[in-house]
């Protein structure tokens, strides 16, 4: 499963992630920010494949406009 990553600018566009690298990336961190152009379904997937191999997940969403379009989506993975 592929998602993207938050933008680092309003103009970039988001990079793609493999669900391998996160596993691999958590014994670095624990805090992952994706774009809001991932669907919710790829997020509850990803959810759920890590509370499946006994990790707690959080994800919530973080406004950094006005805007109602303007959110990314932070998710916290911890064993």
């Amino acid at each position: 499963m592929k998602l993207k990553l938050a933008r680092t600018s309003i103009t970039a566009k988001p990079k793609l992630i493999e669900l391998d690298k996160i596993e691999e990336d958590l014994e670095k961190k624990s805090i992952f920010y994706f774009d809001k152009e991932n669907s919710h379904k790829e997020l509850k997937a990803l959810i759920e494949h890590f509370e499946s191999k006994e990790y707690s997940v959080y994800m919530r969403e973080v406004k950094y406009g006005l805007n109602d379009d303007e959110f990314i989506y932070e998710i916290h993975i911890v064993k």
